[in-house]
């Protein structure tokens, strides 16, 4: 059989877009993990699957793994990527996002967005009539946390009671992963300093889906009471992109919260480190901690280029 005939047989996504973690139901990312795993572990069968198609990638922020995990993702699927730099100008300020959306959709098959206002890629999502991709905003990153617990489940076989603490800044990251771990089962744990919790109504939403299936959302203010038993302890940056100027002031705050071989310690001789990447050495984390046999983050970045090529192909195939 060849892949496109397999690929015809492919059950899709139950949504037209990725913008938000709510977006996909459990069983839109059991899809995507399984053909994730098919394609990893047999890509030459699907190097053709998106041949003759073409990927608008409207990029306002700096990137290593996204771009070059779509990119990679596109062109080993037979496809192309076209990456627009929006840094300056900002998506929407040399024309409205809704001309920009509506002229993609005449030339491209889908479009990948990492912006600072989510709003932007909502609005992108409203104007085209193809696939929008959200790449990362201030509030979301959703394929972030789809690399995360696909990463996840190959480590332990599973995904439904597992527990992860999240320790830091209450960013996009942490959304997305209590948004995802709680659709999938898993307990999330997030330790911040006073202040930087994630946002309320991100809470409550994870926590509705958490208790629908089995799992908790819990906050705490301690670390160590954060790690406590748990399988995996995932940290990001203090500072996102855009608060470079708090930096300073960030650091002092959540100096108590990086994470270190003590804090390893604490959680279990078993417990993995995640994080998304990029690091920064010596602040969020220790080096004996990234570079250590505990630590995944390396497979996490690999695992976007599969869960990214199937969530590709899986909204792309149709359109």
């Amino acid at each position: 059989m060849t892949p496109v005939a397999t690929m015809e047989k492919q059950e899709l996504l139950s949504v037209h877009d990725l913008i938000a973690d709510q977006d996909l139901t459990a069983h839109d990312v059991r899809l995507i993990f399984d053909l994730a795993g098919r394609m990893k572990a047999s890509p030459a069968s699907y190097s053709q699957a998106l041949a003759g198609k073409q990927l608008a990638m409207i990029f306002e922020k700096p990137s290593l793994r996204t771009r070059v995990t779509f990119e990679v993702g596109m062109t080993s699927m037979g496809g192309h990527a076209i990456y627009l730099d929006h840094s300056k100008p900002r998506l929407g300020e040399r024309e409205s996002i809704k001309d920009v959306a509506r002229n993609l959709d005449r030339w491209v098959d889908g479009i990948v967005a990492r912006t600072f206002a989510h709003q932007a890629v909502v609005e992108l999502a409203e104007n085209a009539s193809i696939p929008v991709v959200n790449a990362l905003t201030d509030l979301l990153h959703p394929c972030q946390a789809l690399g995360d617990f696909f990463t996840l489940q190959e480590k332990f076989g599973k995904l439904k009671g597992l527990t992860v603490a999240f320790i830091g800044d209450g960013n996009n990251v942490c959304h997305s992963l209590m948004l995802t771990g709680a659709k999938l089962g898993a307990t999330v744990r997030v330790a911040t300093p006073s202040g930087f919790e994630p946002k309320t109504e991100i809470v409550e939403q994870a926590a509705a889906m958490a208790h629908v299936n089995g799992a908790k959302i819990e906050l705490f203010r301690e670390p160590l009471e954060a790690v406590a038993g748990v399988q995996a302890v995932y940290t990001d940056v203090w500072a996102s992109m855009g608060q470079e100027f708090a930096a300073h002031l960030r650091t002092q705050v959540f100096a108590p919260y990086q994470v270190t071989d003590n804090l390893m310690r604490a959680a279990g001789p078993e417990t993995i480190f995640l994080h998304c990447l990029p690091a920064h050495r010596g602040q969020e984390v220790t080096d004996a901690v990234i570079d250590s046999s505990r630590s995944l983050v390396y497979d996490q970045a690999e695992n976007r280029l599969h869960v990214q090529k199937a969530l590709l192909l899986l909204l792309m195939q149709s359109h």
